[in-house]
C-alpha cells in the first residue's frame, strides 16, 4: 500500500511507512457493504421517469466511491437518497402512464361514432 504522506510503496503487512514512519491506514475487519441501487435507478430512469431518475443515478453513483474511501455515513446517505429518487421515479412513471392510458380510453369513447 502507498503512504499517504510521502507516496512510498510499502508491504501490506506493515504498520508504518519504511521511508517516513507515517502510520499506514489499515482497514478494520471486512469492508462494509452499502447497497447503491444503481440497477434500480437505471431501470426506472429508462422505463418510468427520466427527470426523477437522473438524481437517482447520480446519488447511486456516489455510494461506492464513498464506501471505498471509508465514508460509510456518506455512502449510506447517498444510498438512501438514491432509493428515494428511484421510488419517486417509479411512482411518477406509473401515475403519468396510467393517466395517459386513461386519457386515450376517454378519447376513444368520446370520438366520432
Amino acid at each position: 500500500m502507498y503512504c499517504t504522506r510521502c507516496g512510498q510503496l510499502n508491504d501490506d503487512g506493515l504498520a508504518r511507512c519504511v521511508r517516513c514512519a507515517e502510520e499506514l491506514w489499515q482497514p478494520k475487519g471486512p469492508p462494509t457493504r452499502v447497497n447503491s441501487h444503481l440497477a434500480f435507478a437505471i431501470v426506472v430512469t429508462v422505463l418510468c421517469c427520466v427527470p426523477a431518475g437522473i438524481p437517482a443515478i447520480v446519488y447511486a453513483s456516489r455510494v461506492n466511491p464513498r464506501a471505498m474511501a471509508g465514508d460509510i455515513a456518506g455512502a449510506r446517505d447517498a444510498s438512501a437518497k438514491a432509493s428515494t429518487w428511484c421510488w419517486i421515479s417509479l411512482v411518477s412513471g406509473l401515475v403519468f402512464g396510467m393517466g395517459y392510458i386513461g386519457l386515450m380510453i376517454l378519447a376513444q369513447l368520446a370520438g366520432p361514432s
